[in-house]
């Protein structure tokens, strides 16, 4: 089961993978839409939006303590997946450590250790932190309108804490775009990787 949360290092994967992160509700997912077109590649959507809608459809429950470890288990099964059909960059709707921050904040300051383990040893090339700055849109698996702020700040202090490289996104979906292509072309350069458009 360990190696189910583990980033597959397979010969042939060539890519640089930047992460959007931050709380529900700060159009992370719009921007993972916008920068895979942008550089005509993958991105690798929030497996747990699929996993609890499903559960809530079916059971009208949200998410618990007990959901993180499948959750964590498809998310990374879709990134290894989809990070061989990109020479260029992976555009990670998420990662393990958004799971991570999320299972402290709401489970009571505790993380699974099998979870932590990947979280922590997985690696990218930069995250991109959202803002709170975003109209708040609800659904049937978000909860926090109130707590974004206290959110943000426990994505943020997860990002400084465990040394990872990243960059604020803020304003407008174009200005977090333009924001966010100036960076990635940047890796890109720097690692030699040719951009196809």
């Amino acid at each position: 089961m360990e190696e189910e949360l583990k980033q597959s290092r397979d010969i042939g994967i060539n890519c640089i993978k930047v992460v959007l992160f931050g709380p529900e509700s700060t159009g992370k997912t719009t921007l993972s839409r916008q920068l895979a077109r942008h550089y005509n590649s993958v991105w690798v959507p929030e497996y747990a939006r699929e996993y609890l809608q499903n559960k809530w459809n079916n059971e009208r429950k949200t998410c618990e303590a007990e959901d993180l470890l499948p959750i964590a288990r498809g998310q990374m099964r879709l990134e290894n997946e989809l990070a061989k059909k990109t020479d260029t960059v992976l555009i990670c709707d998420t990662d393990l450590l958004e799971t991570k921050v999320y299972s402290e904040a709401y489970y009571l300051g505790s993380c699974d250790p099998i979870l932590e383990k990947y979280a922590l040893e997985n690696t990218y090339d930069l995250y991109f932190l959202t803002y709170i700055d975003t109209p708040w849109e609800a659904d049937d698996l978000r909860d926090k309108p109130n707590h974004r702020m206290e959110m943000f700040m426990a994505f943020q202090n997860e990002l400084i804490k465990q040394n990872r490289p990243y960059v604020l996104l803020k304003g407008s979906k174009k200005e977090r775009l333009d924001t966010a292509v100036k960076h990635i072309d940047a890796l890109l350069k720097k690692k030699g990787i040719e951009i196809h458009r």
